[in-house]
């Protein structure tokens, strides 16, 4: 989550007045500043290869671009987002939603509005795909060979190692053909490390071990009642998503080893989605080159069991939402008695006061009420 006051949290629970911005900069230099909108959302989705998109609902047509160069014209404009606080002081609290490419703008010439998507530059390294044949050979560590990728595209990239320790282990030799995708060569290094990569609200390439819900720190609790943020809960659990089986494989001809794979199932006795239980048999497979051996592979099946094997928990709820929130973050929701940690799976900010504010959650432990 991202770091604001302890007064921020607190206020979310009364009554304040909401804030929201977003400015359109083009080549490093702001083109409008708070540009006006008449309704828009920001997304973060962890499960989407773009981390964060936008959508904005601006109604007059002056903004309707016509030259590559105009502020909303989708050459390389970027829109930067932020919603806060006005305490009753007076001042104010912001909290980053995100810096997005904008990718279409369209809308009637003459009366508008104009329909305005963006997303996070996560896009950019997905669009440069690889030119020639390119390999993680020379690199010495994981992070050493995800910051080489992403600054062949982005040379000023900010890229964060927030794994436990600083992780930089080593690479195994890895190669991928011309015309492959540059981002997901990126997420497959960071996955042979049992770790994730995204671009943050502070648009940062962050690094970050795969999330433990049941023993990882919660970072905001939702809670119905006084003093509470929520208001109401609704919940659906469908099977979508869950499986009880992993099975990873390798396969590196550069590396000179043979195919390897490991496999990892949910045997734990009082599951709900043991293997060979009621909930049936349900595999999936994961490959990468940069598993070598077929210990690497266990050991990125066995990281991976344990978010599949979460339940698949699709939650809404009327709360005043809290932007601060990443979409790997823990939350402990406190409804119906019950206390239970969740993963966010992905969240909508919305940029007005009416706008609605969604959040999808994976399942994890439930705690004494």
């Amino acid at each position: 989550m991202y770091p604001v006051s302890s007064t921020f949290l607190k206020t979310l629970a009364t009554s304040h007045t909401m804030l929201a911005k977003v400015d359109v900069y083009f080549n490093g230099q702001i083109k409008v500043a708070n540009l006006p909108f008449d309704s828009g959302s920001v997304t973060v989705d962890r499960g989407s290869k773009t981390r964060r998109t936008i959508s904005l609902t601006v109604s007059d047509p002056k903004y309707m671009p016509w030259l590559e160069t105009d502020q909303l014209a989708p050459y390389g404009q970027q829109l930067v987002a932020s919603r806060g606080i006005r305490y009753s002081n007076g001042s104010e609290e912001w909290v980053p939603l995100g810096t997005f490419r904008l990718n279409e703008p369209g809308g009637d010439v003459h009366f508008g509005p104009i329909s305005v998507t963006g997303a996070s530059m996560e896009c950019a390294v997905i669009d440069d795909k690889l030119l020639s044949p390119t390999t993680t050979r020379g690199y010495g560590g994981c992070v050493d060979a995800i910051e080489a990728l992403i600054r062949q595209t982005i040379p000023l990239a900010t890229i964060v190692n927030r794994t436990s320790g600083a992780r930089n282990p080593p690479c195994a030799v890895a190669t991928w053909d011309a015309g492959s995708d540059r981002w997901d060569a990126v997420q497959q290094i960071a996955r042979a490390m049992s770790a994730e990569i995204y671009v943050d609200a502070q648009n940062r390439f962050v690094v970050v071990d795969l999330p433990d819900v049941i023993n990882g720190t919660v970072a905001w609790d939702i809670a119905e009642g006084e003093g509470g943020t929520l208001i109401s809960s609704t919940r659906s659990m469908p099977r979508t998503g869950v499986y009880n089986c992993i099975v990873a494989s390798g396969e590196n001809a550069a590396s000179g080893v043979a195919p390897v794979s490991g496999f990892a199932k949910d045997l734990e006795p009082t599951s709900p989605t043991r293997w060979e239980g009621p909930f049936g048999r349900v595999t999936k497979f994961i490959s990468s080159a940069l598993w070598i051996s077929a210990a690497d592979c266990t050991s990125a099946a066995e990281y991976a069991l344990f978010d599949a094997t979460a339940p698949n928990v699709q939650t809404s709820l009327d709360s005043l939402p809290n932007p601060a929130l990443e979409g790997n973050d823990i939350i402990r929701l406190i409804h119906a008695g019950r206390k239970e940690r969740y993963l966010v799976q992905s969240l909508t900010i919305p940029l007005t006061a009416d706008g609605a504010f969604a959040m999808a959650l994976r399942g994890g432990k439930e705690e004494a009420a």
